[in-house]
């Protein structure tokens, strides 16, 4: 038998414990999530279509309303027709092909205004929507300042108003990152599952780069980020900080993963998305596949991936705790438990 193949069929025979839950349908989990309607930003992303997959896979949702961006060459719409093409949704359009007419595009855009929605959409989401899942987010590590903020921190903020404004709200589920706090100066420290002190209140960090000049914000950012490596944590850091100050009474709950890299058992064995080649993911692939012979690194460092499987598995559990006081922070990661070190 082809070696290949034997891997395949072991990580299919993993799942098998678990679809026979799923196919029960009686799990405290399946339960929150039945007839829930959920607003997902960040849907055509690594881990937001691993939690389409597992949403629609596994519970029976009413609707998933999906921020989506319009693009110049291509229709909100055109856009998700192309995201269903990926590998990770064969299974379930086998299964229930009916699920594509449940999965609803809102044209949007975390770095406008009001998400840029259109007051109708608005006016739906308000109605409608019972769990929002807010996992978009600019991710690249040298974005420029102004970007990255103003998707970030600022979109952060406009999710939460519209997360008040829903009649139904039964869950808010922010993804940020568990390196919003890993600075320069923390290096060796244990990062808790608790808020630190932000660098800059959000508000007047968001006044800031939308009135400064974009040249003069690009000479500054050196300086402004100062602690952090580099805009992407910076601007979670401050986006954390918006979620305490903002979120109020809402039934809102913070997950912080490590590095996500492919799938480990679900919803596809081994499966990454075509986006992360060149990342974490690509680093996996490439020295299993053989195609890395050698990397420049310290032997001795612990480098923490987790399977976006993990991560999207327990933010659906973390989700489900959103109305505990006070607000819960869950980190998911492997370093602890059974860490990996890059020799």
């Amino acid at each position: 038998m082809d070696a290949g193949l034997a891997v395949e069929q072991v990580a299919l025979a993993l799942q098998e414990p678990m679809n026979a839950v799923i196919e029960r349908g009686d799990s405290s989990v399946q339960q929150f999530y039945r007839d829930a309607t959920v607003f997902l930003t960040g849907g055509s992303g690594f881990i937001g279509k691993q939690l389409i997959a597992k949403l629609f896979g596994t519970c029976k949702l009413k609707k998933i309303y999906l921020l989506s961006r319009r693009k110049k060459e291509k229709t909100f719409r055109e856009r998700v027709t192309e995201m269903l093409t990926d590998p990770i949704f064969e299974g379930l359009l086998k299964e229930q092909p009916s699920f594509v007419d449940r999965l609803v595009p809102i044209e949007g855009d975390m770095i406008d205004i009001g998400l840029g929605i259109s007051d109708e959409d608005r006016k739906t989401i308000i109605k409608e929507v019972d769990i929002i899942i807010h996992g978009a987010a600019t991710i690249t590590f040298d974005a420029p300042l102004r970007s990255t903020i103003l998707t970030n921190v600022r979109g952060t903020r406009e999710i939460i108003s519209l997360a008040k404004q829903c009649k139904k709200l039964r869950s808010f589920l922010y993804i940020s990152t568990a390196f919003s706090h890993a600075t320069i100066s923390s290096e060796g420290q244990e990062i808790l599952e608790q808020f630190y002190p932000c660098p800059v209140d959000p508000d007047l960090m968001v006044k800031f780069v939308e009135s400064v000049d974009e040249d003069r914000l690009n000479s500054l950012q050196r300086g402004l980020i100062l602690n952090w490596p580099n805009t992407y944590s910076f601007s979670k850091a401050i986006a954390e900080e918006m979620v305490r100050l903002k979120a109020g009474d809402l039934p809102i709950c913070i997950l912080r993963p490590t590095i996500v890299i492919c799938s480990k058992r679900d919803v596809n064995p081994g499966w990454i998305d075509i986006s992360s080649v060149y990342g974490p993911s690509g680093i996996t692939l490439g020295t299993m596949m053989g195609v890395i012979h050698s990397l420049q690194t310290r032997q001795e460092l612990r480098i923490d991936f987790v399977p976006v499987d993990y991560v999207v598995n327990a933010g659906l559990v973390a989700a489900t705790t959103a109305r505990e006081q006070p607000l819960k922070i869950y980190h998911i990661g492997t370093n602890c438990r059974n860490p990996l070190f890059w020799d």
